[in-house]
């Protein structure tokens, strides 16, 4: 029997869990692109049916501005957090074995989610980063801040380097990847596989997903386990917990603000460029890779900032999804797939605009803020964080409303 337990609801950090709610709700705008239509629509927007014009170019650019890149961002400084909290340091055995129990289950809900329910998940990539990452639980914070910062600098490069030496690369591959991405040649057979039958459905998520899973390692990796890193920094500093002086908010909120300034800024260009390929290849979307990681600093002193003001009505529903994030991101996933795949749901793949698909997800936010705080008013955690908590502990635990909720 273990002594460890599952923190206490009441000595939770609201700060980490309107930070979590924030990010898990902002993650499903960026990734609706992909459960309403072709993969490759995420990558140009002039592709149909999510093509944007003067009239609904906002949408994209929300999407883009605010949430793109800097939501799984936020997400990932707060596993690397949670990974120290859950873990502690590598000297204490016991919830050393709590931490890889989690993980390992982790990766299974990971597995049967990428291949069953949405070839676009992230939790397979947590699990199998956070098995790498918990060796680091114990390093100093500067080291890890350092160290972290090293690894996303590496992946921003490994990011952006295709760009850099564009014309040293051969022009034939230049033209397979502007087939792949900005003319896909395969649209209408994707559509059609993601409006068939139950088993069409099934076999194209799986095969989509067994494509990226490879790419995905390979390109988020390192910057992953950076950011990771970064989060573990900032909670061992204070910082996300709200113990840093507010000056320190105020300065990481005033670069997070100029950082966001200059991906809108690039934003713009790249509309007025009309998303040329060649233009996108080289340095449209240099900014927001390189940037983000302030932006999501920023938006975290943001949240700081809040709960210390005591804004409520804007922190409470936002902590409320932040504490089910997991049963909310599977949520999302069934909800969308239900609407836009055969097989499933209603089959409307390929069929909706990007303001409609941006409608649907406010739709989608609007009901998790409103579900989450009733659910949590009458239960200790959510349905998937009392399984997965459950699993990680390796004993029976209660989700009712005295019980423990979830670390």
């Amino acid at each position: 029997m273990t002594d460890a337990a599952p923190v206490l609801t009441e000595s939770r950090i609201k700060s980490l869990d309107v930070m979590r709610g924030f990010a898990v709700l902002g993650i499903l705008i960026v990734n609706a692109a992909f459960f309403a239509a072709p993969w490759q629509t995420s990558q140009n927007p002039l592709l149909e049916p999510l093509a944007v014009d003067a009239s609904s170019v906002w949408s994209w650019f929300l999407m883009h501005v605010f949430f793109e890149f800097k939501c799984i961002t936020l997400f990932s400084l707060l596993f690397g957090a949670s990974i120290f909290l859950v873990g502690g340091e590598r000297s204490n055995t016991e919830r050393g074995a709590i931490l890889r129990r989690r993980l390992f289950w982790l990766l299974i809900f990971g597995l049967i989610h990428a291949t069953l329910i949405w070839y676009g998940d992230i939790l397979v990539t947590y699990a199998l980063t956070g098995f790498l990452v918990m060796f680091a639980r114990s390093w100093r914070a500067l080291t890890l801040f350092i160290v972290g910062a090293i690894l996303v600098a590496f992946s921003v490069f490994m990011q952006t380097a295709a760009g850099l030496f564009y014309e040293y690369i051969p022009r034939e591959a230049v033209d397979e990847i502007y087939a792949m991405l900005w003319a896909p040649a395969n649209i209408d057979e994707i559509t059609a596989a993601f409006r068939g039958d139950l088993l069409q459905v099934t076999v194209q998520n799986a095969t989509t997903w067994s494509e990226f899973i490879i790419n995905a390692l390979i390109g988020l990796l390192f910057r992953t386990a950076g950011v990771m890193m970064i989060g573990m920094a900032l909670l061992k500093w204070g910082f996300l917990s709200g113990r840093a002086p507010v000056w320190v908010y105020g300065l990481t909120l005033a670069i997070g603000a100029s950082a966001l300034a200059v991906v809108g800024y690039q934003a713009w260009l790249n509309w007025q460029a009309q998303f040329d390929f060649t233009h996108m290849f080289t340095r449209g979307n240099v900014a927001n890779v390189a940037l983000s990681i302030f932006i999501s600093i920023g938006y975290a002193s943001l949240f700081v900032l809040l709960v210390k003001a005591g804004a409520r009505f804007l922190t409470e529903p936002l902590a409320a999804v932040g504490r089910m994030a997991f049963t909310n991101y599977i949520t999302q996933s069934i909800i969308m797939t239900t609407i836009f795949w055969g097989g499933r749901g209603f089959g409307l793949f390929g069929e909706v605009d990007r303001p409609t698909l941006t409608a649907i997800v406010f739709g989608v936010w609007a009901l998790q803020l409103i579900w989450s705080p009733l659910w949590l008013s009458r239960f200790s955690m959510g349905p998937l964080e009392w399984l997965w908590r459950r699993l990680s502990y390796a004993r029976p635990l209660s989700i009712a409303k005295t019980a423990p909720a979830a670390g």
